[in-house]
């Protein structure tokens, strides 16, 4: 990137908005998975006519530009691997308008997701998708990666609430995308195209979100097990009988990394756990908590259950389950973290497969995630220091990846492709899906500009 370029840069965001000393471009050079990859100049945006102006001189002139929110991907979506770039998107975080009357909001991409919610409780509205990162990812990186959470087996996820969106195309053009309104048919579906796209076809500027009704009153508990195969295997049963707003699962590992962060101690024989939340107005919520317990009450392999019993234990258990990937770090320095998804009468043997290439590749590897609609996270730990240790982790990836496929799943539900899955993507998807999928990139950004090097 040469002097006129950054030069170009300064009197688009102003000076004093765009970094190239080296220490600044770090803090932009990594993610969620630990891999860096410096850019050589970060901008800092807030109107879409300078980012548009960006992407007309980055057309031009054949740098790469690389949309950044929070970070806190893991996959290697906003990793400037070609250099270039680096747009960072937090200067964008307003939310522009919250339409009562019509259930929508329309926000910048740079609002933390759970500053949204803040903001939409005191008017009784409701934004369900809620990633573990809520507290600090960004509206914008949930829609570039598809983002899910804890409530999708209710609510859907971040596509389900979507309406429309603008963008910044490769060459500057702004285009807009959807509607305001609950129905819309009128050409091709655009909006869903870019919605899971990681940055690589457009720059989201401007996102139309459909609301809810806030639910008034819920209830969480935990039932306890002495064997994780007895845990996962109760979800479809329970699944049958009633369609909680949360059903997370841990596993044994798992829950020794949190187990001190838990509101009550754990029953010595304790191996799983399975977290159900509740919700609705409170006479439902009190109806189907009574059919929850009878139910409940004919499952002899549930060791133990739980209710929380005040905000602050909902809070502390929901504050444990959000630590769990985090305080993985204290059995090894590393990890291949992934988020696949299948049936959910295949859980169990997910789970299963997850235990056995612990075994069979001697590293620590455990299982915990959205248990309601089959998105299990699965956790390799090992210290890449260690060369066998990351052959056997590679070895473990690879062969958890065949099994996903063969139980009919997919290899990633809410984290992406990025740079972490790309090399498996021919697992799951035809010769004739990647052509397609490869022409669409092509016809959005023929000078493979925006965001290089992911996915394909």
């Amino acid at each position: 990137m040469d002097s006129h370029i950054i030069e170009a840069l300064k009197d688009i965001v102003g000076a004093e908005r765009l970094e190239t000393a080296l220490e600044e471009r770090q803090c932009y050079s990594y993610d969620g998975t630990g891999q860096e990859y410096v850019p050589e100049a970060v901008a800092f945006p807030d109107t879409t006519k300078q980012i548009s102006r960006i992407m007309a001189l980055a057309s031009a002139s054949g740098f790469a530009v690389v949309p950044r929110g929070a970070g806190s991907g893991m996959s290697g979506g906003s990793l400037p691997v070609a250099g270039g770039l680096v747009l960072a998107l937090a200067r964008m975080n307003r939310i522009l308008e919250i339409d009562e009357a019509n259930q929508l909001a329309v926000v910048e991409p740079g609002v933390i997701t759970g500053n949204l919610g803040a903001a939409l409780a005191p008017l009784g509205l409701f934004y369900p998708p809620d990633p573990a990162s809520l507290k600090f990812c960004t509206l914008g990186g949930n829609v570039a990666e598809g983002a899910g959470g804890p409530s999708a087996v209710k609510y859907g996820v971040t596509r389900d609430y979507v309406l429309g969106l603008e963008v910044v195309l490769a060459d500057g053009r702004i285009l807009e995308t959807g509607v305001r309104t609950r129905k819309g048919v009128v050409g091709y579906d655009l909006t869903r195209l870019f919605i899971g796209s990681e940055g690589t076809l457009a720059i989201i500027t401007k996102i139309i979100l459909r609301l809810i009704a806030r639910p008034t009153a819920s209830k969480t508990l935990l039932l306890l097990f002495t064997d994780m195969h007895q845990a996962v295997a109760l979800v479809a049963t329970l699944l049958k009988e009633q369609t909680p707003s949360t059903l997370e699962y841990l596993d044994n590992t798992a829950l020794n990394l949190v187990a001190d962060k838990l509101p009550f101690p754990l029953p010595a024989a304790t191996r799983a756990m399975l977290l159900v939340e509740l919700d609705g107005d409170p006479d439902s919520v009190a109806l189907q908590s009574a059919r929850l317990n009878d139910f409940l009450d004919s499952r002899p392999e549930i060791l133990h259950r739980q209710q929380a019993q005040s905000p602050e234990e909902v809070a502390a258990l929901w504050q444990a389950r959000r630590c769990v990937s985090p305080a993985a770090f204290t059995l090894r320095p590393h990890k291949i973290s992934e988020d696949v998804v299948v049936p959910r009468s295949a859980i169990a043997a997910l789970v299963a497969c997850a235990e056995e290439l612990g075994h069979r590749c001697r590293l620590p590897i455990f299982t915990f995630g959205h248990a309601g609609d089959g998105n299990i996270h699965v956790n390799i730990m090992l210290d890449k220091a260690d060369q066998e240790e990351v052959r056997r982790g590679r070895e473990a990836q690879k062969a958890l990846f065949q099994e996903v496929i063969r139980l009919k799943g997919s290899l990633s539900g809410e984290h992406g492709v990025g740079l972490t899955k790309a090399p498996f993507l021919d697992l799951e998807l035809s010769a004739t899906s990647l052509d397609i999928q490869r022409q669409l990139k092509k016809l959005f950004d023929p000078q493979n500009i925006i965001n290089p090097g992911k996915i394909f």
